[in-house]
């Protein structure tokens, strides 16, 4: 029996095992390949979606722990916080490879939104386990604070 999934602001009918992770439904039945598989154990923050508003891991997560659950890709993520980082991001050159990106920029707009002025310590927290295989980190640390100022906070303020 298909199971009612919210995601990108639409229900989904998913007829699926209820143990399956939500990155395979993502990407296998609903076509939603911008959330990428990196090592599905949850410590690459390669697959980060959102759950209502938190990052979470979706090789992680079953489709049966979602009921009731607003799940946001990187295809859906839209908002005043998300194209900041979005613009900062590709202001700042980001991205080397890509691969990480989506994860990336899902967790960096989680933090945004939680947290509008982040002081770096919060920054690592939040950061901490989304990993790029291409070191690109002094880039995505100043892309979040870049980020935060454009929408009027300070850094570490």
């Amino acid at each position: 029996m298909p199971m009612a999934l919210s995601i990108n602001g639409q229900l989904h009918a998913v007829d699926a095992p209820a143990d399956m992770p939500l990155l395979w439904a993502l990407r296998d039945i609903l076509g939603l390949t911008g959330t990428k598989y990196g090592c599905g154990v949850a410590q690459c923050g390669a697959c980060t979606v959102s759950a209502d508003g938190s990052p979470i891991r979706s090789c992680s997560v079953t489709l049966g722990d979602l009921a009731d659950v607003k799940i946001t890709t990187i295809e859906g993520l839209t908002g005043s916080t998300a194209k900041a980082v979005q613009d900062a991001w590709t202001a700042l050159d980001v991205a080397q490879c890509g691969y990480c990106q989506s994860g990336q920029v899902m967790a960096a707009t989680a933090l945004l939104e939680a947290t509008p002025k982040p002081t770096d310590d919060e920054i690592e927290a939040a950061m901490n386990g989304n990993l790029c295989r291409c070191a690109t980190y002094v880039r995505i640390r100043a892309a979040i604070r870049a980020a935060a100022a454009s929408l009027g906070a300070p850094h570490g303020a």
